[in-house]
């Protein structure tokens, strides 16, 4: 029987409280507060957080509970944009949405920085080893929010993103699971030749993980091609993420048509959209998933939201985790 799992692929919005507390600290945005030394008060106001953010996901019975990356307000550039080899200069558009990054310019060696591993040790105070997940973001997708000024080629600067995370990846504590975020394989698709690479990017940091750690591959945004989609199959994790918000339709012939992981995630829960699903039609959408891939033999099925969630409000952000929580609560009763 195939186990179904309920999680996040982490990078939360900030509770209100603390949005309010960092502006009050500098009078500054929060971009201006996270920059890898903060200071004592603003840490404490991301400890706080923190074990906020934790306590809601066990609160909705998440099988996996992450850190929630509140001081990721550069998003999935963040390792690099508090690295201290990397010069944080202009505003960038995040992807095609109305959200914004730091430009994150690499300007020497990307050295072992421990930056997550230590946000991942402070996360192990609230939440149990078996049940903390782990996210980093996916090389392909950092090369690809990051300006390169040191290496000089794109296939050696791909090469050292993923040098880089495999060295922060090595230095986790001991997490259940890890979360490898791609969405710019299917924003910004890898041409003939490179496709392998990003691959080859990606089995470098998936394997750095304890052999114990169950490895996810998260893409969204749409849907990988053909190409890439088999490409990417030749790395070595443990479950597929696949976006059944924005298409799930090719998503589902990828799968029908070529195969995938032992396990997949399943973006079932909009990670942009204020309105939440009820529990019943998110357990409807995984008894869908199962029975249109009747080749698959699933070990496991994450449920998750599709994208991050740092695009919705606070509250809705808490209804949304309360919703996958009850919706696989929701198929245990029923299988």
């Amino acid at each position: 029987m195939t186990e179904r799992v309920a999680t996040t692929p982490g990078v939360f919005p900030l509770p209100d409280w603390a949005k309010d507390d960092l502006a009050d600290l500098k009078g500054h945005q929060k971009h201006d507060l996270v920059s890898g030394d903060e200071d004592e008060e603003v840490v404490a106001v991301y400890d706080q957080a923190r074990k906020e953010v934790i306590e809601r996901q066990q609160d909705a019975t998440l099988d996996r509970v992450v850190e929630g990356q509140l001081r990721w307000d550069d998003m999935l550039a963040h390792p690099l944009a508090v690295h201290d080899n990397v010069e944080t200069r202009g505003i960038v558009r995040y992807y095609d949405n109305n959200n914004f990054y730091r430009d994150p310019v690499v300007t020497d060696e990307l050295t072992f920085d421990g930056d997550i591993a230590n946000e991942l040790e402070a996360a192990s105070g609230f939440a149990s080893a078996d049940e903390l997940q782990a996210v980093v973001p996916g090389p392909y997708s950092l090369a690809d929010l990051a300006t390169d000024e040191y290496y000089g080629d794109e296939d050696d600067f791909l090469a050292a993103v993923a040098d880089f995370l495999a060295g922060e990846v090595e230095a986790f504590p001991e997490v259940e699971t890890l979360f490898v975020l791609e969405p710019s394989l299917v924003e910004n698709v890898p041409g003939d030749g490179e496709d392998e690479r990003a691959s080859d990017a990606i089995d470098a940091v998936t394997t750095a993980a304890p052999a114990d750690t169950d490895v996810v591959v998260q893409t969204y945004w749409g849907a990988l091609t053909e190409k890439v989609h088999a490409h990417l199959l030749d790395a070595d994790f443990d479950a597929l993420g696949y976006d059944f918000v924005s298409n799930h339709e090719e998503n589902l012939y990828n799968i029908n048509e070529y195969g995938t992981k032992g396990s997949i995630a399943a973006g079932v829960v909009d990670g942009q959209n204020t309105l939440v699903e009820d529990p019943g039609a998110i357990a409807e959408r995984a008894d869908w998933l199962e029975e249109n891939t009747p080749a698959a033999d699933f070990e496991t099925i994450y449920l998750t939201t599709n994208t991050e969630t740092f695009y919705l409000p606070y509250s809705t952000f808490q209804e949304k985790l309360a919703a996958l929580g009850e919706a696989t609560e929701l198929t245990e009763v029923t299988a």
